[in-house]
């Protein structure tokens, strides 16, 4: 009993440190167009904690609403991550490093790639854009979502240190899947 509640109090506080390492990233990196580490922590936790990475993301996004506002321009933060982390709960669990490295890269890359298509069904909800207007808005943030391909490119390459390091750290805090 002592032991469970332990290790209740270890996934809070662990959990709310990741998430809260979502949000610092994110304003680290604030200068650069579109380039931050948010897909490749979103993987790293998917793989490390699976069901339960949805917590430190969810924090990231509660914390994003908190300090930016709950506005109309947030509301597709509660789908974008979710469906990073689904695709990657959807991948094998035990890949080979060498198969594992390219197929994390290019998800990664292709959600910060189709992050604006993503993000367009809601903006076209929330402004009454028809399709063409919808498609348009895509067309016009391209440029925008081939930097964040590019930066989730070459930040997924982080996924496997990172999600290895998380595992070493998850034995020694007994933490449960």
């Amino acid at each position: 009993m002592k032991n469970q509640k332990y290790e209740k109090l270890v996934d809070l506080v662990v959990f709310a440190l990741l998430g809260v390492i979502m949000f610092v990233s994110k304003y680290m990196t604030e200068a650069l167009p579109n380039i931050h580490f948010i897909g490749m922590l979103t993987m790293t936790y998917t793989i490390t904690y699976r069901k339960k990475a949805l917590i430190p993301i969810y924090v990231f996004v509660m914390l994003i609403g908190l300090f930016n506002g709950f506005g109309l321009w947030w509301i597709p933060y509660l789908y974008i991550w979710t469906i990073l982390w689904a695709v990657t709960m959807l991948l094998p669990k035990k890949m080979s490093t060498k198969v594992a490295v390219p197929v994390y890269v290019i998800v990664c890359a292709l959600h910060g790639l189709c992050y604006g298509t993503l993000y367009a069904p809601a903006q076209a909800l929330m402004y009454g854009l028809d399709f063409k207007g919808m498609i348009a808005w895509i067309g016009a943030g391209l440029y925008f979502d081939i930097l964040h391909g590019i930066g989730n490119f070459a930040l997924g390459f982080l996924i496997i240190p990172l999600s290895n390091t998380l595992k070493k750290a998850h034995k020694t805090t007994n933490i449960n899947n």
